[in-house]
């Protein structure tokens, strides 16, 4: 098959890198892709916010299979595009992809399937949302409606903090997604992340994993698109997993279907394990970064095959298989992540981290000025490693992030740290 992966961060160089290795693989194509990208895929000149130009692409060099990593392009409807023009894609379409696109349509599909979440409210007036959050109190969650690069959530603990963040989001920091605001009750427990692929009907569950949102060691700092991540999360157990597709994952395929927007893509629930049971914090759809990472890396069966399955329906007849050692990424971040930071900086010792047993450096925001690689965005490299416990795949990762050599950027020091508590 020929391939288009559409996507430059390090959820698409972990895909690149799965997909190239399927036997059904014979020419792999990525746009806008980045340096890494570039060692598994032809990148090509495709803009690929223009459904038009990317059809266009696919007829010219018969794609078989296009795979959208990205939010963005999911929640615009590119999807909708390929299927009209006849191309397959994995992905769903524009009002399947809402459940991300929008957290008050997935906290209304929460209140109607019954699906436990935590209690929110809806504000699209920056009076009413500040007397609301003022009349509740802190800690409490405030949340741009809208996409916003991992970043449009703040955990409130202070309600000069929720204030804030209301105000940032009706004041245009987040553009578009602030225009609506969802404010929500805090929840307490361990959060986890929870992956399923779905055709529609079916759900098949692939693994679980656990991030880290915040910047700085100890979880202080502000939220980011995820400093790392490990898999599998040993707060899932399998009667977590169990209580997760039949209250969760399952209750909102069978809504999506009633609505008449089946979901078909990659599923991926925010959890939020508390002392009564597993509750949705929110809805991706697409694989989750830095979480691919690991999923990838873990991943014994072959991609393509079940992105196949996902498009035509058959998921009742597969199953997935994982390797049973942990996987474990460290996120290397440009100074000043996630506010200002500078690009263009150049790192060297990549390679060398990369030739190590059980190691793989995916890139994120890299490019290439033909010998040297350069920081091109705020999360920058994924330094992932196996290993047969948390700790020995914390241990690994580490020893790759030391041969690295970038003055210029951070990692943070300790992720996977609940898991090595728990080993201990």
């Amino acid at each position: 098959m020929n391939i288009f992966l559409i996507g430059s961060g390090g959820r698409e160089h972990a895909l690149a890198w799965a997909i190239a290795a399927s036997p059904l693989t014979t020419r792999l194509y990525a746009a806008p892709a980045n340096a890494g990208i570039a060692e598994e895929a032809q990148p090509v000149k495709v803009d690929v916010s223009d459904p038009e130009a990317v059809i266009a692409f696919c007829r010219e060099n018969a794609i078989d299979l296009v795979v959208v990593g990205p939010e963005g392009p999911l929640v615009a409807g590119l999807v909708d595009h390929l299927a009209a023009a006849g191309i397959r894609a994995f992905g769903p379409g524009r009002a399947a992809a809402q459940l991300e696109g929008s957290k008050g349509y997935t906290k209304d599909l929460c209140a109607e399937a019954g699906i436990p979440t935590a209690a929110y409210r809806r504000f699209t007036d920056r009076d009413a949302a500040l007397a609301h959050v003022r009349a509740t109190g802190a800690p409490i969650v405030v949340k741009a409606d809208g996409i916003a690069a991992g970043k449009g959530v703040v955990v409130a603990m202070t309600l000069a903090e929720a204030e804030d963040a209301i105000r940032a989001c009706f004041d245009g920091s987040f553009g578009a997604a602030g225009a609506e605001v969802v404010v929500e009750e805090f929840m307490t427990g361990e959060e986890a992340s929870f992956f399923v692929l779905s055709d529609g009907r079916t759900a098949l569950p692939l693994a679980t994993a656990q991030d880290h949102k915040r910047v700085f060691d100890g979880d202080e700092g502000p939220n980011t698109g995820g400093m790392g991540a490990y898999s599998p999360a040993p707060v899932m157990t399998p009667e977590m997993v169990a209580r997760t597709m039949a209250e969760i994952i399952q209750p909102t395929i069978d809504a999506m279907a009633r609505r008449g927007t089946p979901f078909r893509g990659v599923l991926f629930a925010g959890l939020m394990i508390t002392d009564t049971g597993p509750r949705l914090i929110e809805y991706n759809t697409r694989f989750g970064d830095p979480e691919c990472q690991v999923l990838m890396m873990r991943l014994k069966d072959d991609i393509v095959t079940l992105m196949l399955a996902t498009i035509d329906g058959t998921l009742d007849k597969m199953s997935v298989r994982w390797r049973d050692e942990v996987a474990l990424t460290v996120v290397l971040a440009a100074n000043g992540y996630p506010g200002d930071y500078a690009k263009g900086t150049e790192i060297r010792g990549i390679a060398g981290a990369d030739a190590l047993e059980d190691v793989k450096v995916f890139h994120a925001g890299t490019t290439s000025d033909g010998t040297r690689i350069l920081a091109n965005g705020g999360r920058v490299l994924n330094v992932t490693a196996l290993g047969r416990s948390v700790a020995e795949a914390q241990a690994r990762a580490y020893a790759a992030v030391d041969k690295i050599d970038w003055p210029d950027g951070f990692c943070r020091r300790d992720i996977g740290w609940r898991a090595i508590a728990r080993e201990t």
